[in-house]
């Protein structure tokens, strides 16, 4: 083993040290001064608090929002002190009422419903968390804040107590009150900063805004969290979500906004969500911007049809009757729930949406939704998935996304691109809504490259299409669509799905046994359908694929023993150049390529396996990945394969060339799977074919004589 370490640099950071800023911490800081904040400090103040982050975020904003330790560390002590001296908990709202009585006033923090007592016509207000009711409310601050009405807003009040004699009179009066949002917001200085930031940058930034670690999600999966903004920045947009627990469908909606309303979906009624015909009163969809429904899948859950029918009427026309007159809204509607089974088993017996209630597995309903995240893409959530870089206040964010409601971004790829004359109006509007929303998220100042564009038109169309394939399943009378769209080149671009790709025969319910792409001329696939060839998991022919093959980030089903194998079986010399086997989980993916060949010779044969690698750019983990590297020497030395391990000369292309005349390019080297943290109790951790797959590419070239094949032959 010739690969030489460096100095190590002496010491390390104290493990309680505030986590180092990234290069894109101190921009964001410098951009947005002020309504950024470190994300990890909500769990750092919340306690035992049971409180939305964006009110801990509201207070983290008014005192913590800044880059300096010594601020952020007397902000966090006075955000603590805050929660101590006013947010009201529920098993201390005795001592509460108790400080107000003997102050005579107090500020509290609490969630405060307002209800209209027509029998005396006043309105009054009900604290969730200190336990009374019945407190006045001037008619002036329902006008101010009509949302107090639909259910419960969290507030900063003060209270005050005056005893009367007279049974009747309420002893609490309200001083004043203060929903917790943000007032107000300079829209053009945001989009001047967002112009200082890359592509990149902005996507990342928009994620630890989120609360999570960019570096822990890859580029489609960065997406998949950002459509779940959309209801925010889109009007009336409906959206559906279905996939394993776990995975933080419900987070957003529950905690990011004060703008949004999360219900549970057996609790919804037509008065509650629409308008109550006896009183006149409008319902959710007419005071906030968002209503998600939790837990909305249950085939076996009792639905009242006649909800169903104006939800239909609503997300189709955005309008409801209250009698004889009709009323318009425009809150998006967001429906999620957990799936039970795997979805080629879906595939294969139903359909995507086949979790939901009877009511709603209806295909006139389905047709309205404009958009399915495949939750089954979404990693379980685990702790090193939280961000502890900086992100935007909740609230700053939330007013942003709202200010952007009434803009249509939805012909932005019209001077690039044209959707396929075979999509329908319904499917264009779907396709439309998801592609505005994601410009106002990703392009607010609307300087996209033409390939940013695609990216997210494709995006667009995909999760359309994801819907309309379902209703195909479940209505024979709809008519097929052509999905994809033209360059002005006229050159047409496909657009499948990743399911679609990964389980063709089980996608299109086993017609002739190939998918729609399949049965299209080779040069109009999709840029990421795989080749006309035998699948990558079924067993490869005599003659083996040459040619590039492309894979889509959160694919399943893919190995190193039908990537590779098939072109390193009876090799006697390998040559792997991959400067980045530096970490646990990149030494992993060489154990499990070396321990493949070493199954597949003779006991009685030695292969040679010469890795071309780079030592780590810390010096401090130097060390560690010396030592990795020497035991999986020495390791594989024990089952018949000689590994050397060699300074890799330079340059960031990997690829493997082998004594039987093969080159390998791989994009990505061996590292091609996404990190997980599931221990051995992941089925991941025993075979590479169930776990998660990154974005790569790899092409095969045949070659008459390779560096590997001289080394072999001079051994």
């Amino acid at each position: 083993m010739s690969l030489d370490s460096t100095t190590i640099t002496e010491g390390a950071a104290e493990a309680d040290a505030p986590p180092a800023q990234s290069d894109l911490d101190r921009k964001i800081n410098q951009l947005f001064p002020g309504v950024v904040v470190r994300k990890d400090l909500v769990k750092a103040v919340k306690g035992n608090a049971i409180v939305p982050s964006y009110v801990l975020e509201y207070l983290l904003g008014q005192y913590a929002a800044s880059d300096d330790e010594a601020t952020i560390q007397a902000g966090i002590a006075a955000v603590r002190k805050i929660l101590a001296d006013h947010y009201v908990q529920r098993n201390q709202s005795e001592l509460v009422k108790s400080t107000i009585r003997e102050r005579g006033r107090h500020r509290i923090i609490d969630r405060v419903a307002v209800t209209l007592n027509e029998k005396d016509d006043v309105y009054q207000a009900e604290f969730a968390n200190l336990g009374i009711k019945g407190v006045l409310v001037e008619p002036a601050t329902i006008k101010a804040h009509p949302k107090l009405l639909t259910g419960g807003v969290w507030c900063i009040c003060d209270i005050e107590y005056f005893h009367s004699e007279d049974q009747r009179v309420v002893p609490w009066i309200l001083g004043s009150i203060k929903p917790i949002q943000l007032s107000n917001f300079d829209f053009e200085g945001y989009l001047a900063a967002r112009r200082e930031f890359t592509t990149d940058e902005w996507i990342n930034l928009l994620i630890q805004s989120i609360g999570f670690n960019p570096e822990m999600f890859g580029r489609r999966a960065k997406l998949i969290q950002l459509v779940r903004l959309i209801p925010f920045v889109e009007r009336n947009y409906n959206l559906v979500e279905l996939g394993p627990k776990g995975t933080g469908k419900s987070h957003i909606f529950s905690e990011f906004s004060p703008h949004g309303m999360l219900i549970s979906g057996g609790e919804v009624t037509v008065p509650k969500l629409f308008v109550n015909n006896s009183n006149g009163r409008i319902g959710l969809v007419g005071y906030w911007d968002v209503v998600a429904f939790d837990e909305f899948a249950g085939k076996k859950k009792r639905t009242d049809k006649a909800l169903v029918d104006i939800m239909k009427n609503y997300m189709a026309n955005k309008s409801f009757s209250r009698g004889v007159e009709t009323l318009g809204a425009e809150a998006s509607m967001v429906f999620v729930g957990n799936t039970s089974h795997t979805v080629p088993y879906m595939l294969k017996h139903s359909d995507l949406f086949d979790e939901l209630p009877e009511s709603y597995h209806d295909s006139a309903y389905l047709d309205r939704l404009h958009h399915y995240i495949p939750g089954w893409e979404v990693d379980t959530i685990r702790g090193e998935m939280f961000s502890e870089g900086y992100g935007f206040v909740v609230d700053y964010i939330a007013e942003v996304l709202k200010s952007m409601r009434s803009a249509d971004y939805s012909d932005r790829y019209q001077r690039y691109f044209t959707l396929s004359s075979d999509i329908s109006t319904r499917d264009r509007d779907g396709i439309h809504k998801t592609f505005s929303g994601l410009m106002k998220l990703l392009y607010p100042h609307e300087e996209a490259t033409r390939e940013e564009v695609e990216e997210i038109l494709r995006f667009a169309i995909e999760g359309r299409k994801r819907v309309k394939d379902q209703i195909l399943r479940i209505d024979a009378t709809m008519a097929d669509v052509k999905f994809g769209f033209t360059d002005k080149a006229g050159a047409w671009s496909p657009v499948t799905t990743l399911e679609e790709d990964e389980y063709p025969t089980h996608y299109n319910g086993g017609q002739s046994g190939a998918s729609v792409e399949d049965s299209r001329p080779s040069t109009e696939r999709s840029v990421h359908a795989v080749p006309a060839t035998p699948p990558i998991s079924s067993p490869v022919p005599a003659e083996l694929f040459e040619g590039h093959r492309d894979f889509l980030e959160n694919q399943r089903g893919l190995s190193f023993e039908t990537l590779l194998m098939p072109y390193l079986r009876g090799a006697t010399g390998i040559d792997l150049h991959d400067p980045y086997i530096r970490q646990a989980h990149q030494g992993r993916n060489l154990v499990e390529l070396l321990a493949l060949i070493a199954s597949e010779k003779d006991p009685a044969d030695e292969v040679t396996v010469n890795l071309f690698t780079a030592l780590d750019d810390d010096p401090e983990h130097q060390p560690k990945q010396l030592r990795m590297l020497s035991d999986i020497v020495e390791a594989a030395a024990q089952q018949g394969v000689r590994l050397n391990i060699e300074k890799d000369p330079g340059g960031h292309d990997r690829w493997i060339r082998t004594s039987n005349g093969w080159r390998i390019n791989l994009g990505r080297g061996l590292d091609i799977f996404q990190k997980s943290d599931g221990g051995w109790f992941d089925l991941g951790a025993s075979r590479q074919e169930f776990r998660q797959v990154r974005a790569f590419g790899i092409t095969y070239i045949r070659e008459s004589t390779s560096p590997a094949m001289e080394r072999a032959e001079s051994a």
